[in-house]
């Protein structure tokens, strides 16, 4: 009997104390959070199923990380990616058994946890919760280059929180958003003049000649230009005439934009012709032409202020003198440096005393000649004054072919050179018949050496191949890619200058 009372009193003791125990557990392991408090750590597999819980999403889905590849595989999949752009076919999603369960994918920069270099969400729908969860993580992420969406069911509340979120990643520069319809077409809100994208995909989301149209404004207009973006892909869309003569729009004064799809579209002869006009000579229109005299009125403005302008006291360096205190101040200095030029040199050297004075404002120092200690501080100013101007003139000037580009006379017209920026543009499987091809060949012919295309899709339009015209653009543009080869510029293997 006295064994028994024992155990009972041994087992009454430690009942007590597993209970304290396994009640303080949780509150110290999982302190109670709100997800504005949540601080990520900048690891998706740690950060995303965290933030989903405290939103209470039902279905989290998985994190699924892939590590570097090897330098074998890592090559491969990069000469798939380049064929894939070259020929604007659909980016085939690896992993394809994935596809039944949600799974962000992601892809680090090396073993570091911490280094996600890229993120892609393949065939599942992102909802409202999800998008807060990724506008929350995105900016932890610094090292994060790429962010792509195929079949995503995005909606336009979420494309304008993945665009108010993208500005606060800094190493973002290309965005996939393919596959998914929006009725307000706000896709175009990523190709704003602050934008530093370099590379946009917009394939396969039905888009029509609306879009294009604002695409189009946001390349260029004559008071703005996105002077970042490289590529920019809408092929697999709906866009038709309208559309292309939107986008041609924006090509006339952007000078950033290096390639551009707009293959498997709905594009006809009229809106060919605009894209082939402004790859050419081309007449500035009314407000184009506005818009110049404004700029050269700015910049003459600048320049005689950069001329009439004098040095000022340190303590006001970034600021222009204006010319009535510029006199009082010479009146002043001209006063006060008459008693010491009598002293050293004859009266006749007034004249050249108050020109002096007049172009250095500094106080003449005791003693010694007024321009040995002057001259140095006043060249520091004028020089920094003077490059504060040079300066307000580059911004005008930058990136501005009004401008920029040479001009000619004619017939009461200004003509400005077409875009020579536009290296490579992929009009593939349009409705382009063979009375648009004299008008690319023209413009062609017409690009420079030191510029131009050097490839031009069109094929699976609506002419034949053996077409003359056809035939004369592919030998110009073969002998325009021999010589940008000779002089050292390479093209990727396997990309012809038609793109054959």
């Amino acid at each position: 009997m006295s064994r028994r009372k024992q155990v009972k009193d041994k087992t009454d003791k430690t009942n007590p104390e597993d209970e304290k125990t396994t009640g303080q557990t949780p509150s110290e392991t999982l302190p109670a959070q709100t997800f504005d408090e949540y601080q990520c750590t900048g690891n998706v597999e740690i950060d995303f199923p965290g933030l989903c819980a405290l939103l209470d999403v039902r279905c989290i889905p998985a994190v699924d990380t892939k590590q570097p590849a090897s330098s074998s595989s890592s090559s491969s999949t990069r000469g798939e990616t380049e064929g894939e752009d070259a020929k604007d076919i659909p980016s085939q999603i690896k992993d394809t058994s994935h596809w039944s369960r949600p799974r962000l994918q992601v892809e680090l920069e090396n073993d570091d946890p911490l280094c996600a270099k890229s993120l892609k969400v393949s065939g599942w729908k992102v909802d409202e919760q999800i998008a807060t969860v990724l506008q929350k993580m995105l900016p932890s992420l610094s090292h994060l280059q790429s962010l792509q969406f195929w079949k995503a069911g995005l909606t336009d509340p979420v494309v304008t929180s993945l665009v108010n979120t993208t500005p606060l990643c800094s190493s973002l520069r290309v965005v996939s958003l393919e596959g998914s319809t929006l009725p307000e077409h706000c896709f175009h809100c990523l190709l704003s003049e602050d934008s530093v994208l370099t590379h946009l995909s917009l394939r396969n989301n039905r888009m029509g000649d609306t879009s294009a149209r604002l695409i189009g404004s946001l390349l260029s207009t004559t008071r703005s230009s996105n002077k970042n973006l490289l590529s920019l892909n809408l092929a697999f869309n709906s866009i038709g005439d309208a559309g292309a003569a939107h986008i041609a729009q924006g090509l006339r004064l952007n000078r950033a934009l290096l390639f551009l799809s707009l293959c498997n579209n709905q594009i006809g002869d009229s809106g060919a012709a605009h894209l082939a006009e402004v790859l050419g000579e081309f007449a500035l229109t009314h407000d184009e032409v506005v818009e110049r005299r404004k700029l050269l009125l700015e910049r003459s403005q600048s320049s005689s202020l950069r001329v009439n302008s004098d040095p000022t006291p340190t303590e006001q360096l970034p600021l222009v003198a204006s010319s009535t205190s510029l006199k009082e101040d010479n009146k002043g200095t001209s006063k006060k440096k008459e008693a010491p030029k009598k002293e050293e040199k004859p009266a006749t050297s007034k004249e050249k005393s108050n020109k002096k004075s007049s172009d250095v404002k500094a106080a003449p120092s005791k003693g010694g000649k007024p321009g040995d200690r002057e001259k140095q501080p006043s060249a520091m100013e004028v020089q920094s004054s003077t490059t504060l101007i040079e300066l307000q003139v580059e911004t005008v000037e930058m990136g501005n072919p009004l401008l920029d580009e040479p001009l000619q006379h004619r017939d009461g017209q200004l003509f400005l050179p077409g875009n020579t920026t536009l290296a490579s543009l992929n009009l593939t499987g349009n409705r382009i018949t063979e009375r648009s091809l004299p008008l690319f060949l023209t413009s062609v012919e017409t690009q420079g050496e030191d510029g131009g295309l050097l490839r031009l899709c069109l094929q699976r339009n609506r002419f034949p191949p053996e077409c003359e015209t056809y035939v004369k653009m592919e030998e110009v543009m073969a002998l325009r890619y021999q010589r940008r080869n000779a002089c050292g510029e390479t093209e990727e293997e396997g990309q012809g200058p038609l793109g054959l």
